[in-house]
């Protein structure tokens, strides 16, 4: 099998099964209970927590536990949203935002917020004079993705951050789900209020997140209950799944360093010889992130190319999983520039670390084969 749909999810380290079930079968009781078994739970759960803390270099008490991307961003955009209305009710994203994102922006313009949504450039970056023309003093907040999912755009994090912080009282939330290992970012250089991660996109299990929150900023709980995460976001923690988050979280970051030539290397190979295809139209530069590289074959439903592929044990993807059902042209695409025929036949190719040159080379052969014979029958 070669799997190249990492941005999508990423295979568990075989570790991470096996931290998850050790904790699962030793460690179940919930850490809120007085007894001895809850006492053993929560103490596993805190180690882990600080694990993550050091991982990540911030404080214990900034991390929330989260059920994945989606929850942290939303808890981030719309708790901090509600908990600082009285200040100001203008919020500022991007318009190729994670939907996640974007559906928690439209939601609170329902309520009425009122939201800038920053165009791109065709390389998907923002302009940070837009940035600067955008920012009030009625603004509460800015989100911004660091690394497109769907382009692997990076965007000015460092100096949006600065000029957030230089020009407003806006709290910023990055959301670093696709970021995280690949491309470097530094909490604290960045001036990052709220960052949001997801576990599945680092070899960890699905149902577990991060939101990062800085200790001095407050977020609207959009969870009531037993108060669990500091009153934030009650109910009862993942222990196992959290365990097997640092486990995860320890064994990506520790293979980051060494690994980042080879994801470029990968990369460079990408834009090259996809480039040379007759029919494929590139939609990645070499200024994106280099695990993902995105092109569009027009004249070829991307559904029935990833079907092909996918009989010589290949699998791709079309866009994010979240938006991959929908018969709409990618929001990210035509933000960019594309037309609608190039946003509705693109393919995303997204690498992880364990992914090898032979594994590359096998998919654009197979790619070289399979094109002019479904455009033959398509005709």
């Amino acid at each position: 099998m070669i799997y190249l749909d990492n941005s999508a999810t990423t295979q568990p380290y075989k570790e991470v099964l096996d931290a998850y079930r050790k904790a699962a079968e030793n460690f179940f009781a919930n850490p809120s209970s007085l007894h001895r078994k809850g006492g053993e739970a929560e103490r596993l759960f805190r180690q882990a927590r600080m694990s993550i803390s050091d991982l990540l270099q911030v404080k214990m008490n900034e991390i929330i536990f989260t059920s994945g991307g989606t929850e942290s961003n939303n808890l981030a955009i719309k708790g901090s949203a509600l908990q600082y209305m009285n200040r100001g009710k203008h919020l500022i994203t991007t318009s190729i935002e994670h939907a996640s994102v974007l559906e928690s922006f439209r939601q609170l313009e329902s309520m009425g917020f009122e939201v800038t949504y920053l165009p791109v450039n065709r390389e998907g970056e923002i302009s940070l004079d837009d940035l600067d023309e955008a920012l009030t003093s009625e603004t509460i907040l800015v989100s911004i993705m660091h690394v497109n999912n769907e382009i692997g755009a990076i965007q000015p994090i460092k100096e949006a951050g600065k000029l957030i912080k230089q020009k407003s009282r806006a709290f910023f939330h990055i959301d670093d789900v696709q970021g995280i290992g690949k491309v470097p970012l530094n909490f604290n250089e960045v001036q990052a209020d709220l960052v949001s991660y997801s576990a599945h996109k680092f070899h960890g299990l699905k149902g577990n997140g991060v939101l990062i929150k800085r200790d001095k900023l407050s977020l609207f709980p959009l969870l009531s209950g037993g108060g669990q995460e500091s009153d934030i976001r009650s109910g009862t923690e993942n222990g196992p799944g959290i365990v097997a988050m640092a486990k995860a979280l320890r064994l990506y970051l520790g293979k980051a360093d060494a690994q980042k030539e080879k994801l470029k290397t990968l990369q460079t190979l990408l834009l090259k010889e996809l480039s040379d295809i007759e029919g494929v139209k590139l939609n990645s530069t070499r200024l994106g992130a280099p695990h993902i590289v995105n092109f569009s074959v027009p004249g070829i439903k991307p559904e029935v190319l990833i079907h092909t592929l996918e009989e010589k044990e290949i699998y791709v993807s079309t866009r994010s999983a979240c938006s991959s059902k929908t018969a709409a042209a990618s929001h990210v695409l035509t933000s960019v520039g594309l037309s609608d025929q190039g946003a509705k036949s693109a393919i995303r190719i997204s690498l992880s670390f364990d992914t090898t040159i032979e594994e590359v080379e096998f998919f654009l052969e197979e790619l070289q084969k399979v094109i002019p014979k479904l455009k033959h029958v398509m005709r």
